[in-house]
């Protein structure tokens, strides 16, 4: 899963599962052991203030400073495949929705 937009990358998150855990980037753990699992995703990417809040079961997981930009979006799938080669990978979501929260200003 990734949110695209970053100010000198292309991406202010991203998501995926190597050896059975989820990652930030290539960085940093969020939850371990997935695969095989299903489990409820929920980003909070709060633009004013350069964050992403991610929820993984309701139970937050990571908070980390966004990368900038000014137009984000977002994609999830199974793009490649780069460690322990197997034949099929998949990705399945259900219940996607996007929320927008408009700030009033006076």
């Amino acid at each position: 899963m990734q949110v695209f937009g970053g100010g000198k990358t292309a991406t202010t998150l991203m998501l995926h599962v190597y050896d059975g855990d989820l990652w930030y980037y290539h960085q940093q753990v969020v939850e371990r052991n997935i695969n095989d699992r299903g489990f409820r995703l929920n980003v909070l990417h709060d633009v004013a203030a350069s964050q992403l809040t991610v929820f993984v079961d309701s139970r937050e997981r990571l908070r980390v400073t966004g990368k900038g930009g000014d137009s984000h979006y977002f994609k999830f799938g199974v793009y490649t495949q780069v460690i322990n080669l197997i034949r099929r990978m998949e990705s399945r979501w259900r219940g996607v929705r996007i929320l927008n929260k408009n700030h009033a200003t006076s």
